[in-house]
């Protein structure tokens, strides 16, 4: 079933963004770092991660609950290492950490083959498969993982929520290959629960065995979700625990605490782990029929959506669409009630509001 959107110009949308977040008290570079990211998730048909999750949740856990620091700084502590920077995010606004951090990972590994960046006492950073498709276009094989806001997943065979939804976002250099960067990103719930959120704002149902109410009970109505499940029940489960005891490892803390009451002596922000991998540092050379490793990658893609797998798709591959069909409509793509949202937060920032009347439509 097509769907009408309205086409907001990238610009348009940027200043709006940024203007809200230094009204908030962030610095231009910070403002502009949470600008950019929403644009890439909305341009890449990321609905649920866009500049009004962003503000929302700057709202709940942020820069007005004292999760989130405006203008912090970021402090690098020593590393035995020199292909694996530590840092202590201090917390600064995720996005800002997170672009940085991307950065210095693709630096670290033009040198070293890889490169790692761990990131504690930090506020969320969005989309992860933001940052990783970054890296992919400009060659790279990246990963990331972080920490959600809140623990409000249920383990597999509990009744507690005791996890976030823990995404995990992987990014591959296959432009060349397949004409997109391969971006494999998941929450690690059936649903995050910006989802959720969303299809509230839309009116519409939650898909099935993907959400609780407050008494533990399966439901699909958005305004009666409470937590969420994993998808896949102990594949699910057991990939959102890599999340959280990698962020053990880093200096996070206890993941039912996380974003609440302030609790004397605790730590109570999210942790990231960054890591770039160079294509060369991985490449053993010996490429079938003189291939070259892009070739090889080629014809290893070719083969899996072969034999009568053609009509299957490839991860990214939806992503690439939507920023086609972004980019085609001359702007990005929002619903109205994703206007109007919009519009919200351009009135507590002191700004006009959109005019909808007078914008383009696309059809999707």
């Amino acid at each position: 079933m097509s769907e009408t959107f309205f086409v907001v110009p990238v610009a348009v949308h940027e200043s709006l963004v940024s203007t809200a977040y230094k009204h908030r008290g962030f610095d231009a570079a910070e403002a502009d770092h949470a600008a950019r990211l929403a644009s890439a998730a909305t341009r890449h048909g990321i609905r649920t991660h866009n500049a009004i999750k962003a503000v929302h949740l700057d709202e709940l856990f942020g820069s007005k609950a004292g999760g989130c620091v405006p203008k912090a700084t970021i402090k690098k502590l020593p590393s035995r290492f020199d292909a694996a920077e530590i840092w202590d995010a201090q917390k600064k606004l995720g996005q800002a950490v997170a672009w940085e951090a991307i950065d210095t990972c693709m630096r670290l590994a033009d040198k070293h083959g890889t490169g790692t960046v761990s990131v504690d006492n930090a506020f969320h950073y969005l989309w992860g498969g933001g940052y990783v498709m970054e890296a992919a276009k400009k060659g790279y094989i990246a990963y990331t993982n972080c920490t959600a806001s809140l623990a409000e997943v249920v383990p597999f065979r509990g009744v507690c929520p005791t996890l976030g939804t823990n995404p995990h976002s992987w990014g591959f250099p296959t432009s060349d290959a397949v004409g997109f960067p391969i971006v494999i990103d998941w929450a690690t719930s059936v649903i995050a629960m910006g989802r959720v959120q969303q299809l509230k704002r839309e009116g519409k149902p939650l898909p099935p065995n993907a959400a609780v109410d407050k008494d533990g009970k399966p439901t699909t109505d958005p305004d009666k979700a409470v937590s969420l499940i994993p998808f896949g029940d102990h594949k699910g489960y057991g990939l959102s625990l890599i999340n959280e005891i990698v962020a053990g490892f880093i200096g996070g803390s206890i993941p039912t605490i996380r974003s609440r009451t302030p609790v004397a002596g605790e730590k109570q922000g999210c942790a990231f782990f960054f890591q770039v991998i160079h294509p060369d540092a991985i490449s053993g050379g010996a490429f079938v029929g003189g291939r070259s490793q892009q070739a090889n990658v080629k014809a290893v893609l070719a083969d899996i959506l072969g034999h009568g797998n053609e009509q299957c798709m490839l991860p990214g591959q939806i992503e690439a669409q939507a920023a086609a069909r972004s980019d085609a409509a001359g702007g990005l793509l929002f619903s109205r009630a994703e206007v109007e949202a919009l519009n919200e937060i351009a009135v507590e920032a002191g700004v006009a509001p959109i005019d909808i009347d007078a914008l383009k439509t696309a059809q999707t």
